[in-house]
């Protein structure tokens, strides 16, 4: 422990706010959609490479797990490209002025 305590605890709320910015960015909803379109799009347009005439003759001559795989797989990539491109903001913590210059006695 440290002579200040008031600087020991802005020292784990630090830490905290680190945690928690890790915490909201991992579970960014874009993250999530975007990995399970591309999960689902491999595994469409996999199935659309494979398809038998048959399975094509009842789509009416429109392999439809190709396209529709290939669409998934750009819309996930999408999602994901735009996390990467603006990835979440740590937040600012609230620190009131007249906490900043110390103990008052």
């Amino acid at each position: 422990m440290s002579d200040n305590p008031e600087r020991d605890v802005q020292r784990e709320v630090t830490e905290l706010q680190k945690e928690s910015t890790t915490a909201a960015r991992l579970f960014d909803i874009r993250l999530i959609i975007g990995g399970l379109f591309v999960l689902y799009g491999i595994i469409l347009t996999i199935a659309g490479i494979t398809a038998s005439d048959a399975d094509i003759d009842k789509a009416l001559g429109v392999n439809i797990n190709l396209w529709t795989g290939l669409g998934m797989l750009i819309l996930g990539l999408f999602f994901v490209g735009w996390l990467w491109l603006r990835p979440l903001a740590a937040p600012v913590p609230d620190i009131p002025a007249d906490d900043t210059t110390g103990p008052k006695e």
